[in-house]
Parts: structure tokens; C-alpha cells; sequence
């Protein structure tokens, strides 16, 4: 039976940070989940840097369907969680059963892998990542640090069963240690 991840979002997600993941899981025969909020249609966002601005700028991205609802979900079903950054772990995070999925995978040490603002989801189960090693967006630091959780200034870090990794640039080796957690030989060359 193929491997099962999970990749929990909402609108407003980075394109990059969701495509990318849900495409190479399925490039790799996984089979994988998004799930929000709500089951719909999701509206991506695009961040970029541009030279004359001090933070990032955000257009509308494609659109991506979320192919079940949070609530629906029984995290026991599957052998890894994504959490994609953008602006939707802001308010995903406040949904009790997304912290229920995440606190899942965390005490049953299952691969997580979570980059950008997706471990604003994190501080909401800071039991769970009390003195854990994380990287994120740079902005994000307070809240990672406020929820007990150790801030590396780095662009991709693996601690346990969590990967991280500071934005979508960082997408290629991210996917590759996520998918050294879940053991999933990579099919394509780098």
C-alpha cells in the first residue's frame, strides 16, 4: 500500500509552498490530501521580493482544491503532515481540529514537514515543540521563540521527525529530507 501525506492549508497559501509538495508526492506514487477548513476551492497567493520593497509582496496565485474538509480528516490514516506557509496559518491555526492533526503527528514522532509562516500552526501546540529546533520565515521568529521552540537561523533544518525550511526557494532540499523521513526513495535526479 502506497504511503499516505497529508497537507493541511487554506486560501491564501503560497502557490509554490502547496503545488510543489502535493507534486512531488505524487510524482513519488503517494498519495496526497490537501485539507482545509473547509472542502473548496482554495485561492493561492504568490510571494515575491522586489529590490525597492523592505518585506514581500503578494499577488493572487492559481487556484488548488482542498480535497477534504479538517474535520473530516483522521490523522492516524496517513504516514506524514505538509503545512504550508502564506498567510493561511494565521487563521487555520485557530481551528481546534487542524491543532488535533498537528499535535497527531508530533507526539506520534511521524514526519512533519512545515516551512515560511506554516509553524504559526506550531505555536498553537507548544506542548509539543517545547526546546525543538525549528527554522521559518525570519518573521515568524518571535512566535516560534514565544512558543518555546528553538529558532536556527538557518534556510532548511531537520530535528527529529520535523522538518523546516524558511520559504519557497528552500522547496527542493526540504522535499528531499522530508522525503528521507517518510523513506521514500526520490525518483528524480537533482
Amino acid at each position: 500500500m502506497s504511503k499516505k501525506v497529508l497537507i493541511i492549508t487554506g486560501d491564501a497559501v503560497e502557490a509554490l509552498e502547496v503545488f510543489y509538495p502535493y507534486y512531488r508526492c505524487i510524482e513519488e506514487d503517494i498519495s496526497c490530501t490537501i485539507a482545509a477548513p473547509k472542502k473548496k476551492s482554495l485561492q493561492t497567493v504568490i510571494h515575491d521580493f522586489l529590490p525597492e520593497m523592505d518585506t514581500f509582496t503578494e499577488k493572487w496565485g492559481y487556484k488548488i482544491d482542498a480535497h477534504a474538509a479538517v474535520e473530516d480528516v483522521n490523522p492516524a490514516d496517513y504516514a506524514g503532515l505538509i503545512i504550508p506557509g502564506g498567510r493561511a496559518p494565521e487563521y487555520i491555526r485557530m481551528d481546534e481540529k487542524i491543532q488535533e492533526i498537528t499535535a497527531h503527528f508530533l507526539s506520534e514522532n511521524k514526519p512533519l514537514g512545515v516551512i515560511c509562516h506554516g509553524q504559526l500552526v506550531l505555536t498553537t501546540v507548544r506542548d509539543f515543540i517545547k526546546g525543538r529546533e525549528m527554522t521559518a520565515y525570519s518573521a515568524c521568529r518571535p512566535e516560534v521563540e514565544a512558543a518555546g521552540a528553538v529558532y536556527m537561523e538557518k534556510m532548511l533544518h531537520v530535528e527529529g521527525n520535523i522538518v523546516s525550511g524558511h520559504a519557497w526557494p528552500d522547496l527542493p532540499g526540504f522535499m528531499k529530507e522530508f522525503f528521507k523521513l517518510l523513506n521514500v526513495k526520490e525518483s528524480a535526479k537533482v
